[in-house]
């Protein structure tokens, strides 16, 4: 094939490094604010973990590297969020652990004593493991297949239709994630606030919908920022190039 530009192949790879460590960043941020709840836009008296305001970016982020970089590419990225996110949760839950140091309340007016401080610590990051597992696992299970669909669509509509692709494909993978992390939310973590006089699955389908809503909502609008990043990026990475390390169908 033809040459490499050797400058444009380095802006290719720091991109892509900028772009997952933005995703990753992302992924282990969710994990930790998610335990936050907030009141829901639609309805107050509904409560939204906060979770949901970061994890449709990283559905964005799948999808412009899909076009951009390929399936590997975006499977690499998300299987390295994935890694990253338990990695994230066991340096959290050692020093958690590790006994507080008698100077550590010292400068801080809200607290006295090394046990208040670990109550507050703790309060932030002490995630459920159950409920973070299970959670981790509906996200790799959606973002898998965010990556496959996307590029099934791609290959059906033969590489038109941009919209169709980003927003198909993350509609349905939202509802995917969504739908699995409020089963294992109920069944295995019994974390949902749900009246056990009334019949449970029409509560939980408020649940599923309520989150969905909101995520098929963020995905509507981050159709803009996608188009904006594939054509932005895709000329200034001189994508017509054969990089050593790309094959043909890569990025199909």
């Amino acid at each position: 094939g033809p040459a490499v530009d050797a400058r444009a192949y380095s802006r290719y790879e720091r991109i892509y490094l900028v772009l997952a460590a933005t995703f990753v960043t992302t992924l282990v941020l969710t994990n930790i604010i998610g335990i936050k709840l907030f009141r829901a836009p639609f309805n107050p008296e509904f409560a939204l973990t906060t979770g949901i305001i970061t994890y449709p970016v990283t559905f964005l982020l799948t999808d412009v590297v899909c076009e951009v970089y390929g399936r590997k590419r975006a499977n690499l990225m998300v299987l390295t969020g994935f890694g990253m996110s338990l990695l994230s949760l066991i340096l959290i839950q050692i020093a958690s652990i590790v006994p507080g140091s008698q100077v550590w309340p010292s400068g801080n007016p809200n607290f006295e004593t090394v046990a208040e401080m670990q109550t507050a610590f703790d309060s932030v990051f002490s995630l459920p493991g159950i409920l973070i597992f299970g959670s981790m696992t509906a996200y790799l299970v959606a973002q898998l297949t965010d990556v496959r669909l996307f590029h099934f669509i791609k290959r059906m509509t033969k590489d038109r239709h941009l919209w169709l692709r980003n927003n198909a494909s993350t509609l349905v993978s939202q509802l995917v994630d969504t739908t699995s992390v409020i089963l294992i939310t109920h069944f295995y973590a019994h974390a949902l606030p749900v009246d056990p006089e009334q019949p449970i699955w029409p509560q939980l389908w408020v649940f599923i919908a309520s989150g969905y809503v909101f995520k098929a909502t963020c995905a509507a609008v981050d159709t803009v920022p996608f188009y904006l990043g594939v054509r932005w990026l895709g000329p200034w990475l001189e994508l017509g190039s054969e990089y050593p390390d790309e094959s043909e169908g890569e990025r199909d």
